[in-house]
């Protein structure tokens, strides 16, 4: 069983990033600029957030961090989206979910410039990775393949099952796990929480890609040996004994799980450090496309 460190490979991915803005300082060029939009004050908001912003010190891009109070309107925050598109300092942005009531989500991800949208949430941007163009695939999604990749995970003729539809990570990995190339050129069965027997199918997949968000879902009954385990869940469950208070859980029980795997990722320390690492690599992405149309 060999475990995806998604820890490890993140840091590898920052310090490549770092080279290539280390050459960009060397030769005088502008560096990649990222910008996060936080309205309100949400606790997990403001600890992402900060990672962010910290992972691009570590790697020598700018950052700027635009704070909104919880009671700004959909129509205040839609002007503030209109500067950063109107920006040309600024290469990609991104604006931190979830937002207040009062506010429709879509509608603010859609005023987002597509050549700015680092998250790949803009339809422009999904359609495009639908259709296999060159765009700005979804973080979380991207990471997934990166791991892939670089732990050589074969996934050609492969059954692969994704357990969740977001628009965020299940379906955007039913589509790339099914494209042409690799990570890809599997057969993809997507799962919901209207799935019946959810066991027969699980139980038949060489990859599982789990995105439910309910702790321990997955259990060792529910898949064959040598499967491989990509879990993207991450709660807080209470755990008194725990000085915190709680522990973080994947959708994975992977104490027995793990038995069974030939690759599984660790919550924490899987596919959340990957997220953040190829926001990076998009915003570098943005920065080369806005130099280089």
């Amino acid at each position: 069983m060999t475990i995806l460190d998604g820890k490890k490979i993140s840091n590898d991915i920052k310090n490549e990033i770092k080279a290539e803005v280390d050459k960009m300082k060397a030769n005088g060029e502008k560096v990649p600029h990222l910008a996060a939009v936080l309205v309100g004050d949400d606790g997990a908001s403001l600890t992402y957030v900060g990672s962010k912003v910290r992972s691009c010190e570590r790697v020598g891009f700018e950052s700027t961090m635009v704070r909104m109070p919880h009671t700004t309107s959909e129509l205040e925050l839609l002007k503030k989206i209109k500067e950063l598109n109107k920006n040309d300092d600024i290469d990609g942005f991104i604006i931190q979910l979830p937002l207040p009531p009062q506010i429709d989500t879509q509608k603010v991800l859609l005023a987002v410039d597509p050549s700015k949208d680092v998250d790949g949430f803009h339809p422009e941007n999904f359609g495009k990775m639908a259709l296999d163009m060159s765009t700005f695939i979804p973080a979380t999604p991207f990471g997934i393949l990166e791991l892939l990749e670089r732990y050589d995970v074969d996934t050609k003729g492969k059954h692969t099952v994704v357990i969740g539809r977001s628009h965020i990570v299940g379906r955007p990995m039913s589509i790339l796990m099914s494209r042409k190339g690799w990570p890809g050129n599997s057969t993809v069965t997507l799962t919901h929480s209207n799935t019946k027997n959810i066991t027969q199918i699980t139980s038949q997949a060489d990859i599982i890609i789990s995105a439910l968000g309910v702790p321990n879902f997955l259990k060792a009954e529910m898949v064959k040996d040598d499967v491989v385990i990509i879990d993207v869940g991450i709660t807080r469950v209470e755990d008194d004994s725990h000085p915190k208070g709680y522990v973080i859980t994947g959708d994975v029980d992977f104490e027995n799980v793990s038995k069974k795997a030939s690759f599984i990722t660790p919550v924490p320390g899987g596919v959340g450090p990957m997220t953040i690492a190829m926001l990076l690599k998009n915003t570098l992405l943005a920065r080369e496309q806005r130099r280089n149309p």
